[in-house]
């Protein structure tokens, strides 16, 4: 029987708030950047790295921040990519069962695999589902527009940033691969409500009561003759 197991709301709403924290962190961090970053990497340059005494005092408050805004914006990344893994499996089997966690991890951790088929699994899901006719342009819009503002924000953060990144600068992080990474998660979670809302649709019409068939009146016997 298909749809017999519950959509993964949860594990949507996880999705959600992840991303969300992802976003928040990195905005954070590159506020941080653009605020300190430059005059804290001038600092630690004329202590050679290692300040001592009165200098260590001047910006040891400062480095803290910073180690702190970076463990939050990456771990805010590993929490965010956990919890859409774990989504992305439950919905999988909410349409099959049996489907396997493997194509899962292929589709996100093969080099070169994993530039194209995440995008096609959850567009396989989405099709699993069985969506209402007429929404396939605009999901193939939704998704494709996801991926590749995912890649985009994956070219400029691996690509672009280093070599670009002035020496004077703490991680290079700004506004342009923040918009990137704050899009992304942001149409990534709009994939993610669109597919658990068609399984909520299709489960809530698998569970509802077939109609009853009305009843003919009761006509005493005899009576069905009399003129």
């Amino acid at each position: 029987m298909r749809f017999a197991q519950a959509p993964p709301v949860k594990a949507a709403n996880a999705v959600y708030l992840t991303l969300a924290a992802q976003v928040l962190s990195l905005s954070a961090l590159v506020i941080f950047e653009q605020v300190r970053g430059r005059s804290l990497a001038a600092q630690l340059a004329a202590y050679g790295g290692r300040p001592q005494g009165a200098d260590a005092e001047a910006v040891v408050g400062a480095v803290t921040a910073f180690a702190v805004l970076m463990m939050l914006a990456s771990g805010g990344a590993v929490a965010a990519g956990a919890a859409y893994v774990t989504w992305l499996v439950r919905a999988r089997q909410v349409n099959d069962p049996s489907a396997a966690t493997g194509p899962v991890a292929v589709a996100w951790l093969i080099p070169g695999v994993n530039l194209v088929a995440p995008a096609m699994l959850v567009h396989e899901v989405w099709q699993g589902a069985r969506p209402p006719a007429g929404e396939r342009p605009r999901w193939l819009a939704l998704v494709s527009g996801w991926w590749l503002s995912w890649l985009t924000a994956l070219v400029l953060l691996t690509i672009v940033l280093p070599l670009d990144s002035a020496e004077g600068d703490l991680t290079g992080i700004g506004v342009a691969q923040l918009a990137c990474v704050a899009l992304a998660a942001l149409l990534c979670a709009a994939t993610v409500r669109k597919i658990t809302q068609v399984q909520r649709s299709a489960c809530a019409e698998r569970e509802a009561p077939e109609p009853v068939a009305a009843l003919s009146p009761f006509t005493p016997p005899g009576l069905g003759s009399a003129t």
